[in-house]
């Protein structure tokens, strides 16, 4: 009887890598979006309508302080997914997390406000927010897998960036609903426009989960199972076997994941509403965010790509030195008022992130071996999550409050780069390496003839 463990053909290996491309690009697209809809609502909407009995800073310092629970979630999926990841198969760990993360999402929906319940409205927001952290924990790293582990040597970076591109096309379709339903609803926004985008997350799960449904395990995993070496606990051997990777690879994004949730959530607090804040209309912010979107469109797959003609590390460090630069003009321009300067700060903000979220998934994933990469890779990118995506907001709004400038925000993103390119110059470069051949495993070169594909899959 045929294992799935066969070995595919070439022309078929070809069709089965543009087909997962599209599940994970799609799947993490869906999953962004469930995401970035917490973080671009929570400065406009849940400061007011969860903590209401605060001054205006300290009920965003609130209101961010719930967002940050679904970091601290994050490194905890990452685990939990990663060891099924690593022990069932890439595909069923990223069902698992698709359908985690869009409950949660749906449910946010239905959470009545301070004035219904009280404070059980922000603890259960709380809770959910958690619930979505674990979601995403668990998504990242097998959708890059799923990508990469089906492509050859010499386009991993290339293959590995299409999951990410589900970032900015996840971060357009959050802001685009938010957008449409603040013009619908108008005032009402607060009090119900708000809930529409998150209870039409439900029809995307949907989407994403029947798209999955139809892929192949990867290529690598398949292999595994077949030469019997998955391994037993994977979680606690990568964190014995590959400590360094992990810390480098959480350290790495510091440039990348603070400043990113600084440009598209920070940025509400910092030029919408009353002074201190700049006083623009909500949705004249949302235009050039989305327009910052767009661009990783193209930014992220051009990046994934010049990582596997000049290397990881080249490209990535040059984004990093140049998040540390930018800070600085970007509140510069912020500061003028003129909306046009305004606009073109916040439209451009995300091309140094992309210069490093393109190579980053491969970067990151080439760090591990095929039987412990799904936790590692995933621990690795969630963890920075704590320490970076996570507190950048409140850092910034507790910066902002304290100093009255944007400056004292670009400083901490300076701090961030710094940090990261040293991370980045002590990582291996990997890009020109096979890393079948570099672990021994043999994991991603599949036979290209009928009779070793017969041979592979005999008893």
């Amino acid at each position: 009887m045929t294992s799935q463990a066969a070995v595919v053909e070439d022309p078929e290996r070809a069709r089965h890598l543009r087909r997962a491309i599209i599940a994970s690009t799609v799947g993490t697209t869906i999953e962004w979006y469930d995401y970035f809809l917490y973080s671009t609502v929570t400065p406009l909407v849940f400061a007011s309508l969860y903590f209401p009995n605060s001054d205006p800073l300290t009920s965003q310092l609130n209101a961010f302080g719930v967002y940050f629970v679904g970091f601290i979630a994050r490194p905890i999926g990452a685990a939990i997914f990663g060891h099924y990841g690593d022990r069932i198969g890439r595909k069923a760990a990223l069902i698992a997390s698709l359908l985690l993360m869009g409950l949660g999402t749906f449910l946010v929906a239905l959470v009545p406000g301070y004035n219904s319940i009280g404070i059980a409205g922000g603890i259960i927001l709380s809770i959910l927010r958690f619930v979505q952290g674990i979601g995403v924990g668990g998504e990242w790293g097998g959708s890059v897998l799923l990508s990469m582990e089906w492509g050859r040597h010499g386009r991993r970076g290339f293959n590995a960036s299409w999951p990410q591109f589900g970032v900015p096309a996840g971060l357009l379709l959050a802001n685009l609903a938010v957008l449409f339903f603040s013009v619908v609803a108008g005032p009402d926004f607060v009090n119900w426009g708000w809930r529409i985008p998150f209870l039409l997350s439900l029809i995307l799960v949907g989407v994403g989960l029947w798209i999955r449904l139809g892929i192949l395990e990867t290529p690598t995993f398949q292999r595994l199972v077949a030469e019997r070496r998955v391994e037993a606990q994977p979680v606690v051997e990568v964190i014995k076997r590959h400590p360094k990777e992990i810390a480098l690879a959480a350290l790495v994004r510091l440039s990348e994941q603070a400043p990113f949730y600084i440009f598209t959530a920070f940025i509400f607090t910092y030029a919408v509403g009353q002074p201190p804040a700049l006083g623009f209309d909500r949705n004249l912010i949302l235009y050039p965010v989305l327009v910052a979107s767009i661009l990783g469109f193209i930014m992220i797959p051009l990046f994934g790509h010049l990582s596997d003609l000049y290397g990881r590390r080249p490209v990535y460090m040059a984004g990093a030195a140049l998040t540390g630069i930018f800070g600085f003009v970007y509140f510069g321009l912020l500061d003028t008022r003129a909306y046009v300067l305004v606009f073109i700060a916040i439209a451009i903000s995300l091309i140094p992130h992309d210069m490093q979220y393109g190579p980053q998934a491969a970067m990151i994933a080439e760090s591990f071996p095929g039987r412990l990469r799904y936790s590692g890779a995933s621990i690795g990118y969630q963890l920075s999550s704590v320490f970076a995506g996570g507190p950048a907001p409140l850092i910034a709004v507790a910066l902002f409050s304290a100093y009255r400038s944007g400056y004292a925000v670009a400083g901490y993103i300076l701090v961030c780069a710094v940090i990261s390119l040293i991370a980045a110059a002590l990582m291996r470069e990997r890009a020109r390496v096979d890393i079948a051949q570099e672990f021994g495993e043999g994991e991603v070169d599949i036979v290209s003839t009928r009779t070793s594909a017969a041979t592979a899959s005999s008893p």
